[in-house]
């Protein structure tokens, strides 16, 4: 298929995509993921005591409980603190549907052992099967 212009030269169309727009539409996206990706960091922010211990691989549908040192407990994101002794009820609700029944603990480092102690029986009891413990990575020193 040829057109004609108006000097009566024919020219042939082109068919071939202009992928030129396309890349710099995916360039931006890229760029704007790498950007909020480590915004994305689930949790509330608590003073995790240090360990050396080896890196916990998780999913995006991982339950974290977050307990601060003013023995206030979190789930997931939520601002709203849950009182200890609703606790149970919540979290029998919230693993009710779950297949995989694990939980990440993330306890602040003045925090009392034996709150810790008690929000892990809590959670055993509404169906958790198992029990991560969070931490920062010990700093080295020379």
């Amino acid at each position: 298929m040829a057109a004609v212009n108006l000097n009566g030269a024919r020219h042939r169309l082109v068919s071939d995509i202009n992928v030129t727009p396309l890349v710099d539409v995916m360039l931006v996206l890229l760029i704007i993921f790498m950007v909020t990706a480590p915004l994305l960091q689930q949790g509330l922010p608590v003073n995790l005591p240090q360990a050396a211990a080896p890196a916990v691989k998780r999913t995006k549908s991982d339950v974290i409980l977050t307990i601060r040192n003013d023995q206030k407990v979190f789930v997931g994101d939520d601002k709203k603190a849950i009182p200890i002794d609703a606790l149970g009820d919540e979290l029998t609700k919230l693993y009710a549907a779950k297949e995989q029944k694990d939980l990440f603990l993330k306890a602040d480092t003045d925090l009392r052992y034996g709150t810790v102690v008690q929000v892990m029986s809590i959670a055993k009891k509404a169906g958790v099967e198992r029990i991560g413990m969070l931490t920062q990575p010990e700093l080295k020193t020379k």
